[in-house]
């Protein structure tokens, strides 16, 4: 009897633990990241410092919470030198190897050197076996969307990558503003739609349809902004300022992470412009208190399950869809 009872409570907690969260928004800080930042006095860079990161404190989180697996991206910024983007994109892939099924990883490329960045894509995806590219709105000024990269997305395009964006500080910024207004305040979200929208001007998007990106903190401003865009678009078209948009084309790559201010009126925003099939669970760790983020996830569980309209999407924002971005290369229903 007492083996039965040992095997059953065995058996409930792997059950527990297969349905656990997949966390599609943390940040992997290596210490050569941290000393090349150091060594060039751009610690600062972002406005507030780096936190610290600790794997066996991300585990304990992950555990005390309910999350299964996590997706690692390196922190904003980007590296000046290919060999810390490599050192980090090798201690991801380390961290999944050691920890089976808790750590998925996308790597890091050494942009803007298009070149550099396309070696590191195919090193990255064929021999450490990244799940995805990670890639900055902007560096030094490169934007996403800007033509020089068209040859870096139609090599991730061909491997029907997961792309997973991350804003970075604006280039150039007011550093009065930034100073008044940090950037995680409000510039990373106007820096994310910026990056997003670029794109889709150029139906980079829709071009490379192939790719799965996933847009962060709750699509920032895009559910008011692709209104917008449409509304504008025949004006802009009249004055030869942009040429045809394929609009569902572009949508339908776009996924979106949770992470940051989510709430059930954030949710149904986000479903006016994509379908819950497109919708990810993401806690930016280790960027917020451990406690607040179990506090998040907990709340989200919650009015996941009392929402009427939102309930059905229950386990498919908090488990399945992320498990099907990062395993089905077929890609999900377009908005």
């Amino acid at each position: 009897m007492k083996y039965k009872t040992i095997i059953l409570a065995l058996v409930t907690a792997a059950n527990s633990f297969a349905q656990g969260v997949t966390d599609v928004h943390s940040h992997i800080i290596t210490p050569e990241f941290v000393s090349s930042l150091e060594g060039e006095g751009r610690l600062m860079d972002e406005g507030f410092p780096l936190p610290k990161y600790d794997v066996t404190r991300h585990l304990q989180w992950m555990d005390e919470a309910g999350v299964q697996t996590s997706v690692l991206t390196l922190a904003a910024p980007q590296p000046s030198s290919a060999i810390v983007v490599r050192q980090a994109n090798e201690a991801a892939a380390r961290l999944k190897a050691e920890h089976p099924g808790r750590f998925l990883f996308c790597a890091a490329l050494p942009l803007p050197d298009v070149d550099a960045a396309m070696r590191e894509a195919i090193y990255a995806l064929d021999t450490l076996k990244a799940d995805g590219i990670k890639l900055a709105t902007n560096v030094g000024g490169q934007y996403l969307g800007a033509p020089e990269l068209d040859t870096l997305f139609s090599l991730l395009d061909e491997r029907q990558a997961v792309v997973i964006l991350h804003p970075h500080r604006p280039e150039p910024v007011n550093r009065q503003v930034m100073q008044q207004t940090p950037l995680a305040m409000q510039e990373y979200l106007s820096e994310t739609t910026r990056a997003v929208a670029n794109m889709i001007s150029r139906n980079v998007l829709a071009r490379y349809h192939r790719l799965k990106v996933v847009v962060p903190h709750c699509g920032a401003y895009l559910p008011l902004a692709v209104p917008r865009m449409k509304s504008l678009t025949a004006v802009m078209q009249a004055n030869k300022m942009v040429g045809e948009i394929d609009w569902e084309a572009n949508l339908s790559t776009l996924y979106y992470d949770l992470a940051g201010a989510h709430s059930p009126e954030v949710i149904r925003m986000l479903l006016t412009i994509t379908t819950p099939a497109h919708l990810l669970y993401g806690s930016d760790y280790p960027y917020v208190a451990p406690q607040v983020l179990t506090q998040g996830l907990a709340r989200m569980k919650q009015y996941l399950t009392d929402e009427p309209d939102l309930a059905p999407f229950r386990e498919m924002i908090l488990v399945q869809n992320a498990r099907q971005l990062f395993t089905d290369p077929t890609p999900s229903p377009s908005p």
